[in-house]
């Protein structure tokens, strides 16, 4: 029996045999598998304390690894073959980025002691077994929250890590809110100077009478962001950055007041919000926020470059839950509503989305926001991130746009995992492992062109109770094993996925994530520890709307 997660789309078992790799196995590299090369040698290498040193094509007690233009026609870039044979191993994928998800696959079959970071067990037996393979989504995302608690660069190579080892290839980086701004902007020092860092913290929902009365903050420099990017390459990972815009921004007006409503409020007299929710200060509709910003996405562009991976071309701007209370009582919002010949503040939104989706597609680049950004219209090429629900999903994909769906009553995974008086901060619905298995992305009402809008799905990590990597451990795992299974395995309909048979394969998941000190929620609940008793949080009763 192979536990594999995700599951493989063909799988066939050769008896009770195996291959064992030893000191004397190699690795024989084809043209373009430089990268899952060295991913063997320095993990696998580690994990076992086996050289893999390079041999020629025609020796025994191999692992051959080869891109191969057949798989490609069969499978697409992105899937793989993998035979082991008595003589040794064969991975052939349909690209480079096919050819490494092969190799986690490898890697699974390896067991538990394969994860880890030193050898500690053997012998190292691989089944024979031939593995045919490709994943049902091409965009497969995690969305982590650093803005609101700051996570360390470690911190964010261990996540990328862990999406490589569940074969999830974006990761959408929440880079800035009302909470914080964590990414350096040279030309607008004070953004990480005065943006990055909160007086204090609210401890638990916004409701809670708790504080953590201490600085938070951080951020990233260039080279942090130039390391993470690189590091996810390596991963045939694409870092698809959001910078928030109009709403989300009070950090950015805490450190330049002119980006806010100065008309309406004293800007100079905000700091970054210590709080949680919807901050009122958004950012002015005027020409200097415009070229402000343009600034911003000029050093981002160069920070996180377009290259031939298919979604490196996007950037995030958020545009989700801007208030527009102070546009309302803006004289200058006003009189631009006026010039513009606009109906009312939605249409001013959708301007300001409009001049950024133009900007960086003359560089380029694609606008991608939250589907509040469908309000008042979007220009061609723009995509959506549908997380209200299903709806914006399906009406962006009926206008022609593309989407990713990631809707919040399904796979926000900040959201409580059992209704348990014992669980940490509750918030929202409670979204079990099962679940987030029995999730579908696609909506049933689109017909097959509209379906073909769908890029895939995204289960997002928002952090507001999470304060440091453990709860964002507890509350991203196990479910994004379910979740990555969902978008890349053709599962049936949800009502008829074998549940059961995926529990029996998470028994030998969990000791794969302990290897790599993941501290998930066990089955049973959480430990002592992970327990938080007495901090309010925000949970919702009943079921959700699958909407």
């Amino acid at each position: 029996m192979v536990d594999l997660i995700p599951e493989p789309g063909h799988v066939t078992v050769y008896g009770a045999n195996w291959f064992e790799l030893g000191p004397e196995t190699g690795l024989v590299a084809g043209e373009g598998t430089e990268r899952t090369e060295r991913w063997l040698r320095a993990t696998l290498g580690a994990a076992t304390g086996l050289p893999l040193a390079p041999k020629e094509s025609l020796e025994r007690d191999v692992i051959r690894l080869y891109i191969h233009p057949l798989v490609t026609k069969v499978f697409g870039a992105e899937g793989y073959r993998l035979a082991v044979m008595p003589t040794g191993v064969h991975l052939v994928g349909g690209g480079p980025a096919g050819l490494f998800w092969g190799a986690q696959t490898l890697r699974q079959l390896l067991g538990p002691g394969a994860f880890r970071r030193a050898p500690i067990s053997g012998p190292w037996r691989l089944p024979l077994i031939h593995v045919q393979d490709s994943p049902r989504f091409r965009w497969r995302g995690l969305m982590l929250d650093v803005a609101r608690h700051f996570m360390p660069k470690e911190g964010v190579l261990r996540y990328l890590d862990l999406m490589a080892a569940h074969k999830l290839n974006v990761f959408h980086l929440h880079l800035t809110d009302d909470q914080g701004w964590r990414v350096e902007i040279k030309r607008y020092p004070k953004l990480t100077e005065t943006g990055s860092w909160r007086a204090r913290t609210k401890f638990g929902h916004r409701a809670s009478p708790f504080w953590e009365e201490k600085p938070h903050g951080g951020h990233y420099t260039q080279d942090d962001i130039r390391e993470i990017v690189a590091y996810a390459a390596e991963r045939h990972i694409t870092v698809v950055p959001e910078i928030d815009v109009p709403g989300h921004s009070q950090a950015a007006i805490a450190a330049y007041p002119e980006l806010g409503n100065t008309d309406v409020i004293d800007t100079t007299a905000l700091s970054v919000w210590d709080n949680w929710g919807i901050s009122p200060n958004v950012l002015a509709p005027t020409d200097n926020t415009l070229r402000f910003y343009e600034g911003v996405f000029e050093e981002l562009i160069g920070l996180f470059p377009a290259d031939a991976a298919e979604f490196s071309a996007f950037f995030h701007i958020g545009g989700d839950e801007c208030l527009k209370d102070q546009w309302k009582r803006s004289p200058t919002a006003q009189s631009r509503i006026e010039e513009l010949g606009l109906a009312d503040e939605d249409g001013l939104q959708s301007w300001f989305i409009g001049h950024f989706a133009k900007w960086l597609s003359a560089r380029g680049r694609r606008l991608i926001g939250w589907d509040e950004i469908l309000e008042g219209g979007l220009p061609d090429g723009a995509a959506v991130s549908s997380w209200r629900g299903y709806e914006g999903g399906v009406a962006a994909a009926r206008a022609g746009h593309d989407v990713v769906m990631c809707p919040e009553q399904q796979v926000y995974l900040d959201h409580r995992q059992a209704a348990g008086a014992d669980e940490p901060v509750p918030i929202g619905y409670v979204r079990t492992l099962e679940d987030v298995y029995r999730f579908e992305p696609v909506p049933p009402e689109l017909d097959k062109q509209e379906a073909g809008r769908i890029l895939g799905t995204q289960a997002n990590v928002w952090t507001e109770v999470m304060e440091d990597h453990a709860r964002v451990d507890y509350q991203t795992f196990p479910r994004l094993a379910a979740f990555a299974e969902v978008a890349w395995s053709r599962l049936p309909a949800p009502g008829e996925r074998d549940f059961a048979a995926f529990e029996h394969r998470m028994a030998a998941h969990y000791r794969r994530l302990d290897a790599l000190g993941v501290a998930y929620r066990p089955p049973a609940g959480p430990r002592p520890w992970q327990r938080r008793p007495g901090v309010p949080g925000r949970p919702v009763d009943g079921t959700p709307p699958n909407k």
